[in-house]
Order: structure tokens, then sequence, then C-alpha cells
């Protein structure tokens, strides 16, 4: 126990900066996740069957494949097909690989977030859809003022679990030389030759974030219920 202590108080800078590296990478990857899924959960619902067919080609292959493979894929396969980003730091971190690390995470959370979005649209009632395009509305026009707003009552809360579950998964890009949490440990492993520690505090650092979170996702799901009991 005195070594745990001992390894925070020597390394909790690095540890910290892990966790900021954490949390940016799953806010970044959130976002983009949300907008790239709920176009393939638009596409998967369309009358079009191209592009239905597309979609659910890209969520089962996505949904198919090991998240590691996916960022080795993305951060050595993106310079052979001429895709190069800048050498450059921002907030601290090396931009080349956080941009790889985002992109990978983004490409594997947006097939998970558009069942997601899907099965928020799929809940709300086919007389909604029907009672606004026989006042006049468009298709889209009543998706996106009708049954979207609805939905998302029941987005949201799911989301918020991708979330949670995006924090957990972002450890996976170390392999790339990302500094989040799992790469700050081997780092500190290697430092001061402590095999467990560093995982022992780390593990504690994810669970405080993650237990944060989920209790966010529960007092906002029992705030949606109480609004939608008024």
């Amino acid at each position: 126990m005195d070594t745990l202590f001992a390894i925070w108080d020597k390394y909790h800078a690095l540890f910290l900066s892990g966790a900021k590296v954490t949390i940016i990478l799953s806010i970044m990857t959130i976002i983009f996740a949300s907008i790239i899924g709920s176009l393939l959960a638009m596409m998967k619902i369309s009358k079009f069957r191209l592009l239905r067919y597309i979609a659910n080609i890209y969520v089962e292959f996505i949904r198919g494949t090991p998240l590691m493979v996916q960022i080795a894929l993305i951060f050595y396969g993106l310079p052979i097909i001429g895709i190069e980003f800048p050498t450059l730091t921002i907030w601290g971190m090396d931009f080349e690989r956080l941009s790889s690390g985002i992109i990978a995470l983004t490409i594997n959370s947006s097939a998970y977030v558009c069942e997601i979005v899907r099965s928020g649209i799929q809940s709300i009632d086919k007389g909604q859809m029907e009672a606004a395009r026989s006042i006049g509305f468009g298709h889209t026009k009543s998706m996106f003022l009708i049954i979207l707003p609805q939905a998302i009552k029941n987005i949201l809360p799911a989301l918020g679990n991708e979330f949670v579950s995006l924090i957990k998964n972002s450890s996976q890009v170390s392999i790339i030389g990302i500094a989040e949490l799992m790469y700050v440990s081997d780092t500190v492993r290697g430092i001061s030759y402590k095999p467990f520690e560093p995982l022992i505090i780390i593990s504690v650092m994810y669970f405080i974030m993650t237990f944060i979170i989920t209790r966010l996702i529960t007092l906002f799901e029992k705030k949606l219920g109480k609004s939608s009991r008024r």
C-alpha cells in the first residue's frame, strides 16, 4: 500500500495528464460519432435500397472486427493512401497520433451509435409520421421536426452509455503511442519497475470517471422520466 501511494505521489502529474487525454479523446469521439452515426441511421431506414445496403455493410463490418485492428489500420493505412496530418503539438499531444486515434474510435463508435439512433427513431409510433404527413409535412421535415425530438428521450441515455464505453475503449489507442491512461501506466511501470501499482491507479481513475458519468446519466434519465409524466 505504501508503494502504491508513493507511485501516485511521484507520478500523479503523468496520471492526471493521461486522464485528460482520455477525456478529450472520448468527448471528441462521441461528438463525431453522433453525427456520423445519425447519418448512418437515416441511411438504414431510408426508402432507397442502396443507402440501406451501404449502411448495413458498414455497421456489420465495423462491429465484426476488433477495435485494435481498426486503430492500427487507420494509423498505418492513412499515410499509405496519401493522407497525412501535420506534425504539431496540440494540448500537449502529437496531433498526428491524436487525429488517427479519434478517427479510429469515431469509425468504431459510429456503428454502435447508428443502431442507437435507429432504434430510438423506430420506437416512435408510426402514427406520428402519418399525422405529420397528413398536415402537409414532407418526409424529411416530419423526421426532423416531429420524430427526432421525441426519439431524443430514448437516444440520449443510450448515448451516455456509449460515452462510458468509449472511455474504457480509448485505452486501446495506447498501441499507437497516444499518452492516455493505459500508455501512462506502461510508461510508469517501465520507469519505476513496479508492474502492479500503476495498473491499480489507472483502474481507480477509470472507475471514478465512468462512475461519475453513469450517475449523471441516471439522474438525467430520472429527469426525463419526470418531464414525460407531466
